[in-house]
């Protein structure tokens, strides 16, 4: 008998998982392909407060001080660095945006620091002549997802978690007392609770189980240079979106903007007039990147509601449901603290963390 079955293994799942775990309750993670081979593992890697929603900003400031201690939480640093992010504008219009934003968040202690064309360009050289502005989160930063999200599964592990990789998930009935979870590989569970945490498949889960929900999949398109000498010192984004780029200590620059397409329920690819958008937006924003090579390029799936809110919290409809799901590609960094959320709800009947927002009853008629 186990207390609780989390569903994906993405960094929201696992997180769960681990802190079910530590929490000392006996709990399954599954995950259909590998810990953190979706969209957990293959992001850009930002771990940002700046420019969440408000209401995201308690669980984004819980996260933060979860990312604080990766060692002690996971085991490993994965490359997770405060090197500070840089939120660009390209017009004055969107430079008053980023101060409306200054302002709106001001109680939320993220100290943002607004920076004009000349603070820009004493501070930061090296951002092109097109950003007439700034705002600079100086505590954000950026992890290898690659690293950090099934390091997140293996910690589950290390604290009595079941980890059942490649275990496809065929049939989840209620028979009114347990849910019962059957996968193709022949593995079969029950427990009282069950987390749906299966990224952008997830609205197959919550739609079997009586609460269809209007979730999409998409794709970002991302590529890495060639190594280059050190030049990018934050993390930066632009307001409005389309672009983002970090360099890493290694010299490579990742950069990602823009959409890829499906070649299959669980495989895109990044395509290439997206990757040419992101290579023509490098060169006006990071002049230093003009003329580099990319080397590789990749996509992933990401689930997408039409608020581009996530859903978190309780069932509407299942009691011993709960849902974790539909990021909007932007879950990297609040991944930990929707998994202790979760797992306060499990364990205590309620999240520490204002999560009402979020709630699956906002798509019912």
């Amino acid at each position: 008998m186990i207390d609780a079955i989390v569903l994906g293994g993405g960094i929201v799942g696992a997180s769960a998982a681990l802190i079910l775990a530590q929490k000392g309750q006996r709990v399954a993670l599954v995950e259909r392909d590998f810990c953190g081979s979706h969209s957990s593992g293959v992001n850009y890697g930002g771990v940002r407060r700046q420019g969440r929603p408000l209401h995201q900003l308690p669980l984004s400031q819980r996260a933060h001080q979860l990312w604080a201690d990766l060692p002690g939480l996971i085991g490993i640093e994965g490359e997770y660095v405060r090197s500070g992010h840089l939120k660009l504008a390209r017009s004055l219009g969107d430079f008053a945006a980023l101060q409306a934003y200054a302002e709106q968040t001001r109680g939320f202690d993220l100290g943002l620091q607004l920076l004009d064309r000349s603070e820009l360009r004493r501070r930061f050289p090296w951002v092109g002549d097109v950003a007439v502005g700034a705002s600079l989160c100086p505590d954000d930063g950026h992890a290898n997802p690659r690293l950090v999200a099934p390091a997140f599964a293996r910690a589950a592990q290390r604290h009595g978690a079941a980890v059942y990789e490649q275990a496809e998930v065929i049939g989840i009935e209620h028979d009114s007392r347990l849910f019962q979870v059957h996968c193709a590989n022949g593995l079969h569970l029950q427990a009282p609770w069950l987390l749906n945490c299966a990224g952008a498949w997830a609205g197959k889960v919550a739609a079997q189980l009586g609460e269809p929900v209007p979730i999409i999949s998409a794709h970002p398109a991302m590529l890495v240079t060639e190594p280059l000498p050190g030049v990018m010192t934050v993390s930066t984004g632009v307001e409005g979106g389309g672009i983002y780029a970090r360099q890493v200590a290694r010299g490579n620059c990742i950069l990602g903007g823009g959409r890829g397409f499906a070649l299959g329920p669980q495989q895109a690819r990044p395509g290439q007039a997206a990757v040419l958008e992101i290579l023509r937006n490098a060169g006006e924003l990071y002049p230093f990147l003009q003329g580099a090579q990319a080397i590789r390029t990749w996509s992933g799936t990401e689930g997408y509601l039409p608020d581009h809110e996530p859903v978190i919290g309780p069932s509407s409809t299942q009691p011993g449901l709960l849902h974790g799901f539909g990021f909007a590609g932007a879950g990297f960094q609040l991944g930990p603290a929707v998994g202790e959320a979760l797992a306060e709800i499990v364990c205590d009947g309620t999240s520490r963390q204002p999560i009402e927002a979020f709630s699956i009853r906002r798509f019912q008629a």
